[in-house]
């Protein structure tokens, strides 16, 4: 399959938390990095994404925030 987004990063599920519409998916990418992303219930079950499978976070972004106290 190719893609144009070039933000992949790849990781291992740690956790899965479905809820009735949208589940709640937790990567670990390494080095202590956690990604956190909310896809639908619905493609959890279609993709059969489970705790200890390896999938890749495809993230596409239209704005970048940062702030400094």
């Amino acid at each position: 399959m190719k893609i144009s987004g070039r933000n992949k990063i790849k990781g291992k599920v740690v956790n899965v938390i479905n809820g009735i519409v949208t589940s709640e998916v937790e990567i670990d990418a390494g080095n202590g990095i956690r990604i956190v992303g909310v896809i639908t219930k619905s493609s959890v079950d279609d993709m059969n994404i489970n705790v200890g499978d390896e999938i890749t976070a495809l993230i596409k972004a239209s704005s970048v925030m940062f702030i400094k106290d």
